[in-house]
């Protein structure tokens, strides 16, 4: 096992008078890029919809949102899972972080495979026009978020296992818990944006 050391600059969560740790903080700022990002993508499909004489165009069906929904729960899930393994660490239990990041994980694997499979069936593409275009962006972007997400928490699960956190020094737990609700949030936004409203 890899012990972690009291000055270890990239795991401190407690002890800095100063307040949050330089990690916690790159990821603050992070998101918040994160946050301009979508949200330029955001602003460009209203736009586009709000000149577009049809949503969707003539010859597409709106889209349907049960199967849609599910996945949404399971990656509102995974987010409170997610939670339950900081909850877990901030109490010194490394068992149970490793188990609550595992659990995320792989809600986060059935999330993405559902995304793969409404793909599969929409009666749709990229290439039809800017309504397929503004579709597979946004949420293609989201997915590609979703997918380093589940890599960044696949190396905390690994860290875990290898007894690198611990109640006072779990950084990159905390970071993986922000990133984590931060895509959970973007979806939910996606999935009204372009599942429910009409």
């Amino acid at each position: 096992m890899t012990a972690v050391t009291a000055t270890d600059p990239l795991d401190v969560v407690e002890g800095r008078p100063e307040g949050m740790s330089m990690p916690l903080l790159g990821m603050v700022l992070f998101i918040a890029s994160e946050v301009m990002f979508f949200g330029g993508l955001f602003a460009a499909y209203f736009n586009i919809r709000a000149d577009a004489k049809e949503w969707p165009p003539a010859g597409l069906e709106h889209l349907h949102y049960k199967l849609p929904l599910i996945f949404t729960c399971v990656l509102v899930l995974s987010s409170v899972t997610m939670q339950m393994g900081v909850f877990a660490i901030r109490r010194g239990n490394v068992k149970a972080l490793s188990r609550w990041v595992a659990i995320t994980l792989l809600l986060g694997i059935v999330f993405l495979c559902g995304q793969l499979y409404d793909y599969a069936h929409l009666d749709f593409t990229i290439r039809d026009g800017v309504y397929g275009s503004t579709f597979y962006t946004l949420t293609g972007f989201h997915g590609a978020h979703v997918f380093g997400g589940g890599v960044y928490l696949f190396i905390v699960w690994i860290r875990s296992k290898t007894g690198q956190f611990s109640r006072r020094h779990h950084a990159a737990v905390e970071g993986a818990s922000m990133y984590w609700h931060f895509v959970d949030v973007v979806w939910i936004a996606l999935f009204l944006t372009l599942y429910v409203l009409k």
